[in-house]
């Protein structure tokens, strides 16, 4: 069985509830949820996804779109450990990653 990202579902649950899309968001739903939450995976979630048009991305095939920013996240989570002086600029390029799938 295929995991499915909480953070996504998290940024979707958001937007469903016309609610802001913020890391905090993010973070209070998978709380909730009682699962962890990683503040940067959700900072960058937040920020990938702060321009996207969801009228365009919802219509676009939901097993193409979901799969691939879940791969897409997961490098960005990895790169945490880096040096803080490199982080902004790799959290932007993550950012920017995210957003292109969107289109």
């Amino acid at each position: 069985m295929t995991k499915i990202d909480p953070y996504l579902h998290a940024a979707l649950l958001l937007k469903g509830a016309e609610k802001d899309i913020t890391d905090a968001n993010i973070l209070a739903i998978l709380k909730a949820a009682g699962a962890e939450a990683d503040a940067a995976k959700a900072k960058v979630l937040a920020d990938a996804v702060k321009d996207v048009n969801w009228e365009d991305a919802l219509k676009a095939p939901s097993m193409g779109v979901v799969p691939s920013m879940a791969v897409a996240a997961a490098p960005a989570a990895a790169k945490k450990e880096e040096p803080a002086e490199d982080e902004g600029k790799k959290e932007e390029e993550a950012a920017a990653g995210l957003a292109g799938l969107f289109g």
